[in-house]
């Protein structure tokens, strides 16, 4: 599957799920991650739950459903590989805009860089 392309065109909801180094569970809604020319995956995080979890353990899922009819979507497994804090990047990569203040509010923002370990359909084993 053409990740990139996919997540360019298609809607959908998309969460993302963590655990600490004791293995306790997180679950958050994210928005449609960027694919990078390398296959790479990039997300734009706050200093919350799933960031400190991501500290503390690498491995997560993101789980993402079209809005197709259906249960169309993927599941992507996936290991932190490395994390910036550069406001330029960051600003680039934002598809959400607040302003200054609202977005200074909310603190600080970091670039998370995944690799795919692997990558499967919405429902059953099929690879996406």
């Amino acid at each position: 599957m053409d990740l990139k392309n996919y997540f360019n065109t298609q809607n959908g909801t998309g969460i993302l799920s963590t655990a600490d180094s004791s293995g306790r569970v997180d679950a958050a809604i994210y928005a449609r991650p960027h694919v990078l020319d390398d296959g790479t995956l990039a997300m734009i995080m706050r200093e919350r739950l799933s960031h400190k979890n991501l500290l503390e353990n690498p491995y997560a899922v993101y789980l993402f459903m079209d809005q197709s009819h259906g249960y169309q979507g993927v599941r992507l497994f996936l290991k932190k590989v490395r994390e910036d804090d550069d406001p330029e990047l960051i600003s680039k990569m934002v598809r959400r805009c607040l302003s200054p203040e609202d977005d200074l509010a909310k603190g600080p923002k970091f670039i998370v860089y995944f690799e795919i370990e692997k990558a499967l359909k919405l429902v059953g084993s099929d690879p996406a």
